[in-house]
């Protein structure tokens, strides 16, 4: 965003108040002096593939956030290593509010997980609001002799390593909830990585691998098919689309409650008048009846809090991945 300054380092002591404050006014960036938001095309970031649940709420945010500006907003899938990928090209980019970035938990995590990331969640990116959160549904095959969460902890108590749960992937909220298990149970089970979600559910449909903390949209059709087992929900509360799964505390670990984060961010330094903009925006959009369902179809429960409390809560998310996380050696 340009800034015009005109006069700037010549002397001002002679010039009068009202000469000063013109100057000032002068100084203000672009944007307050009436440019208009957005002015163009807005690049969407999202750090996983096509298909995917998170490209599913970001479509969903995307579409209306065109609707609102009346600008089109286009969503740029950009997977791979973690969503470090995606995160380097967000925080790259201008910080002009023409580049939004969706992040999730795992990026919380990252900063723990590898040892030189070229961007920095902090530093980097300003928050502009927790879109929503995630819980996950606890699976198992249609086959096991698991039929609770009580039966999962005796189980992987009595013969330690011998259940194996699937993983999107070392970082992902599949991994970063069943290892939060495992602390808060004091139970030892085997984490086999996949490369993406799509195959960590095909473990556990097929029996390659006896469990999976899964994201609630892709698990929902098999578990009505019968195909999986639901043992318990990974939220504080019973939720409406499984509202026979009692929670996981209630079900046998207490306290135990986990939900991956969904974010929106634009690039540090981005001003301040466009950050209140686009949250304005996803504070109406959350506040839509027909959006919020569409969301919690998809196993979201929509949020839409301020920046400073997205923020402070992004900070409290890393450093609580940092010890979640302790032990496991960085890529």
């Amino acid at each position: 965003m340009e800034t015009i300054c005109p006069a700037a380092g010549r002397p001002v002591a002679r010039r009068s108040r009202a000469t000063l404050a013109a100057l000032l006014l002068l100084c203000i960036p672009a944007l307050a002096s009436g440019q208009k938001y957005p002015e163009r095309v807005i690049r969407y970031g999202v750090t996983d593939q096509p298909g995917s649940n998170i490209d599913a709420l970001a479509r969903i945010v995307s579409e209306r956030l065109s609707e609102q500006f009346g600008q089109p907003v286009v969503v740029d899938n950009r997977a791979g290593a973690g969503g470090n990928i995606g995160a380097e090209i967000g925080a790259r980019a201008p910080a002009d509010g023409h580049t939004l970035v969706q992040l999730a938990s795992t990026h919380a995590a990252n900063a723990s997980l590898y040892r030189k990331l070229p961007y920095d969640l902090l530093r980097d990116f300003t928050p502009v609001s927790q879109l929503a959160s995630g819980p996950s549904v606890v699976v198992v095959p249609a086959s096991s002799p698991l039929r609770s969460i009580g039966d999962l902890v005796r189980a992987a108590k009595e013969k330690p390593g011998s259940i194996q749960y699937a993983s999107a992937g070392t970082g992902t909220c599949t991994f970063l909830s069943a290892e939060l298990f495992k602390r808060q149970a004091a139970v030892d089970l085997m984490h086999v990585a996949y490369k993406g979600g799509a195959p960590a559910l095909t473990s556990v449909l097929t029996g390659e691998t006896g469990v999976y903390f899964s994201p609630l949209a892709p698990a929902l059709p098999q578990i009505r098919q019968g195909r999986l087992r639901a043992l318990a929900v990974t939220s504080p509360k019973p939720l409406q689309v499984l509202p026979d799964q009692p929670t996981v505390s209630d079900a046998g670990v207490p306290g135990y409650q986990f939900s991956c984060w969904y974010g929106l961010f634009v690039p540090a330094g981005t001003p301040a008048p466009i950050v209140s903009t686009l949250h304005g925006a996803v504070v109406s959009m959350m506040g839509n009846a027909a959006v919020r369902k569409r969301l919690e179809d998809l196993g979201f429960l929509p949020v839409g809090d301020r920046p400073d409390q997205f923020a402070a809560y992004v900070r409290a998310e890393v450093k609580s991945a940092r010890e979640l996380v302790r032990g496991i050696e960085p890529q």
